[in-house]
Order: structure tokens, then sequence, then C-alpha cells
């Protein structure tokens, strides 16, 4: 990146920052009692502050996405990586899919909870579940491994 867009990306987050602290310091000086009574300080208050945040999420998402695109199409290696990456990880999914069942979630007295029912609900959620447990556990050895590793090195 060159100096003068560092420059300038620089700036915007300074102006970015001190925008979202003067919200902040607006929301404390109104207090908890009078923001959650009173509706006219609520929409003056804090509903700028979370318009604010949102278009701050928004943009620095849309940014983050165009910026990852744009570098993957200049760098077909990468892209390559990534498809193969994006492949792996939807196998792993399938493998939570085919590992979870529908059956109903039930308490430990064995009766069925509220909205814990059998069907294709309690099969996705069981199967978002058990994804979570397989990528812990690959971070976890992953990490085990790089501090094995690093026991026994040279440097």
């Amino acid at each position: 990146m060159n100096k003068n867009l560092y420059n300038i990306v620089k700036i915007v987050a300074a102006v970015i920052g001190v925008i979202g602290i003067i919200m902040l310091v607006r929301v404390v000086m109104a207090g908890d009692d009078v923001i959650k009574s009173d509706e006219a300080v609520q929409t003056s208050v804090v509903d700028p502050f979370v318009t604010f945040t949102r278009i701050v999420l928004i943009l620095t998402t849309i940014l983050a996405v165009v910026f990852s695109i744009w570098n993957l199409i200049k760098n077909p290696a990468l892209l390559k990586r990534a498809l193969l990456s994006l492949a792996v990880l939807g196998g792993l999914l399938a493998i939570a899919y085919f590992w979870s069942n529908g059956d109903a979630v039930t308490d430990k007295f064995g009766a069925i909870i509220k909205d814990g029912e059998a069907g294709p609900i309690s099969r996705r959620v069981g199967t978002l579940i058990k994804y979570t447990y397989i990528l812990g556990l690959i971070g976890l050895v992953c990490v085990l491994w790089g501090s094995f590793k690093g026991l026994f090195s040279n440097k």
C-alpha cells in the first residue's frame, strides 16, 4: 500500500474512532436509568449510535469481502488453495451431517424438551454442533502439534 493511501486510511479510521467515542460518551452521560425509561433519549442518543455502528459494520464487511475477492482474482494460486479449503470444509460438514441424526432432544429424564421434536431442524442443529466439535478438535490438534514441534526444534 502506498504512503498516501495508508495516510488516508489512518485518518478515516481516526475519524470513525472519534465519532464512536463521542457517541459512546453521549450514551454514558445519559445514564442507564434515563435510557431505559425515556423514549426520547433513546431516540436521540442510542439510535444514532446503533445506526453508526451498523453502517461501519456493513462498510467494513463489504470492503473485506471485495478486497479478498480482488486478491483471489489477482492471484490464481491463492484462488486454487481457497477453493480446496472450501471443499475440505464442505467435506467435514458432510461428515457432520451424516454423523448427526434427527432424533428428538430430551432432558436427563428422557422427556422431550420444548421445541426439541425430531425432524430436519433437530438434524441441522446436531450437524452444526458436531461440525463445531470437528473444527475445534482440528484446531486443538494443530495447536498441540505446533507446541510439540516447538519443543524439539533446534532454533
